[in-house]
């Protein structure tokens, strides 16, 4: 039997003596797994919990994908649609948040599950933005196995809204909604702001598999998958790039605002020549891109031994030296902002000037500016109101009534921008509601 040794016993000692709130990891509790379209609670292979939606959608139809056996989890086979019948506008809405940021995470598949051959258009809005935009016909792979989505965003007023528009007859659909509080601070909010929508266009780990919640037993705090850099690689460099991993503890993880798991940090790709990424972007936007590195190679002892350049779009933003900024075995990252972009594809290089170039991870998010909303006292006196008139389901009177501004407002009802364009007001309504 081994004993413990003076120093451990006192660090036990301490823990023990700790309060509660400082030997609490994470202080962000807020937390929902929604399986859409399912009466029951259910559970996953990774013992996660799923509830009922039962409380959540403000209308349509149940419904299950067409080959249940085809997907791993309970909560990808069943599936909750709009018809239209339901209105134009449906949403999913989570009552009683707590203001703040929060991880938002859907999974979105067809598999014909109506019989019609027909994968639906129709978009998503969070919190009365534009967020997603789905168009018929789906790419069949992704038709046939659907896709997980997810954004980080802000919930000032308590209360989540998720919602979908049809286009022509076709009914949205979805299959399960995940909402996680987290650190308001988190992604440079502080310089950034409250007033954007991060939604993911690649959250990468290097030189590893596809990992993270609902994909592995392996934990983030903010819910994050973290998809193999593999794919988006380029090409012409793969030849040279070779994978590293340790088992070594990396300091410098978990911590506040970002909470990134020390999984991320040990596994990295290097290669003697340029590491390049080619990313999928929309050129109407400005992208954060959050870079992550750790020096899991023992041999590098001092700083200098390896230096590269970060060129994005083949402009050169950094140059890096890992163990110069925190030695070795210890979690290093650093953001970039790219703006005014041309093409829909961000390059993302990483160029040895000495040693060999090396990356644990990437992350790229687009950053949607939040769409006008209506003035808080009508979007309250609207759902008054819709409840006194007894409004019908095909009116589609849900969520925010003017937002988002590109959408149609609520049936029977007209929007302006206010004077100073802050926000939306109802400028008109139609008699025939009386």
């Amino acid at each position: 039997m081994s004993l413990l040794s003076p120093s451990s016993f006192f660090f036990l000692s301490l823990l023990l003596v700790l309060p509660l709130s400082l030997a609490s990891s994470y202080p962000y509790k807020a937390s929902y797994r929604i399986d859409c379209g399912s009466a029951t609670s259910t559970t996953d292979p990774f013992n996660t919990t799923w509830q009922a939606d039962d409380r959540y959608y403000t209308s349509g139809a149940t419904s299950i994908v067409s080959e249940p056996l085809h997907f791993r989890f309970p909560h990808e086979k069943t599936l909750r649609y709009f018809p239209p019948s339901s209105g134009k506008k449906n949403c999913y809405i989570i009552p009683n948040l707590p203001p703040g940021r929060y991880y938002i995470r859907t999974f979105t598949v067809y598999d014909n599950y109506d019989g019609k051959s027909h994968s639906p258009s129709f978009d998503v809005s969070v919190e009365g933005t534009l967020v997603f935009s789905w168009r018929s016909p789906w790419p069949e792979g992704l038709a046939r196995d659907g896709a997980y989505s997810d954004l980080f965003a802000f919930v000032k007023d308590g209360e989540l809204d998720l919602c979908f528009y049809s286009f022509a007859t076709d009914p949205p659909v979805i299959a399960s909604l995940e909402v996680q509080q987290i650190d308001p601070l988190s992604y440079d909010a502080a310089t950034i702001g409250n007033n954007h929508i991060l939604v993911n266009y690649g959250r990468l780990t290097s030189g590893s598999n596809q990992w993270g919640p609902g994909f592995s037993n392996d934990a983030d705090d903010f819910g994050r998958s973290w998809q193999s850099d593999a794919a988006s690689r380029s090409p012409n460099a793969k030849s040279s790039i070779k994978s590293v991993t340790t088992r070594e503890r990396i300091t410098n993880t978990n911590q506040p605002p970002n909470y990134y798991p020390m999984k991320l940090y040990q596994t990295a790709i290097v290669s003697s020549g340029a590491i390049q990424y080619n990313l999928a972007v929309d050129a109407k936007l400005d992208y954060l891109i959050w870079f992550h590195f750790a020096e899991i190679d023992s041999s590098v002892t001092k700083a200098g031994q390896r230096v590269f350049d970060i060129l994005v779009n083949d402009k050169n933003v950094t140059r890096v030296d890992i163990f110069n900024s925190v030695g070795s075995f210890a979690a290093y990252s650093w953001h970039y902002v790219a703006k005014n972009l041309s093409s829909t594809e961000l390059t993302v290089k990483l160029v040895p000037v000495v040693g060999a170039a090396l990356i644990s991870g990437l992350e790229n998010y687009a950053l949607v500016p939040n769409d006008l909303s209506t003035v808080p006292e009508q979007v309250i006196a609207m759902r008054a109101l819709k409840e006194s008139l007894r409004v019908p389901d095909r009116m589609g009177w849900n969520g925010d009534p003017c937002a988002p501004t590109n959408w149609d407002a609520w049936e029977g009802i007209t929007c302006h921008p206010n004077k100073d364009e802050t926000a939306v007001v109802i400028s008109q309504m139609n008699s025939s509601l009386w």
